[in-house]
């Protein structure tokens, strides 16, 4: 996942994730009622290989592969929180959201202005449509450079043209992002 994702992921969240393995295998098993032949048929694998993997005795530090434990993740992310979800991002969809980044900004624009790109730190609010195209997006496995493109076109359009009442024409390239935040209003 890229920054702008996992941006967009966080917005949607009022907790984290769980993000080791071993908590993340506690949600689990707390969704199944403690059933580890439930989680088992989940992931695949044995009830024993989920016992061993939630056994906290000493000398039975067994973890599960990079392939089990990106399963896990998936399992917990997609089941996180459904409610709460689906309410906040109706209501970013509604009200639209506030972006804060610092990125690398550049233009293309017409002649005896300046193109470099530059690094600054924007807040800005980006209306529902926005909103629900970066969403549609993420939901099509969109890639990083697909949501810069949405972003940069929306930045564009909300911060450097004033909403429409200057700068016509002009065109944002976002690039080289150091940090981005997603707020609801």
């Amino acid at each position: 996942m890229g920054e702008i994702s996992e941006g967009l992921e966080q917005l949607l969240y009022t907790q984290p994730v769980p993000s080791t393995t071993a908590n993340q295998l506690r949600a689990l098993l707390r969704w199944e009622r403690g059933s580890t032949r439930q989680v088992a048929a989940l992931l695949g694998v044995s009830q024993r290989t989920v016992q061993r993997w939630v056994t906290r005795k000493a000398g039975s530090s067994r973890r599960p592969s990079a392939r089990h434990e990106q399963t896990i993740a998936d399992l917990v992310r997609a089941r996180w929180q459904p409610r709460v979800r689906a309410r906040r991002r109706a209501e970013a969809e509604e009200r639209g959201v506030v972006v804060h980044t610092r990125a690398r900004f550049g233009f293309r624009a017409g002649a005896g202005s300046s193109d470099d790109p530059r690094l600054r730190l924007i807040t800005a609010h980006l209306p529902g449509a926005v909103t629900r195209e970066m969403f549609a997006a993420l939901e099509a496995g969109a890639g990083e450079k697909q949501h810069e493109l949405i972003l940069s076109r929306a930045l564009g359009h909300a911060y450097f043209r004033g909403s429409g009442q200057r700068a016509h024409g002009l065109q944002v390239v976002l690039g080289d992002i150091d940090f981005i935040g997603f707020a609801l209003l």
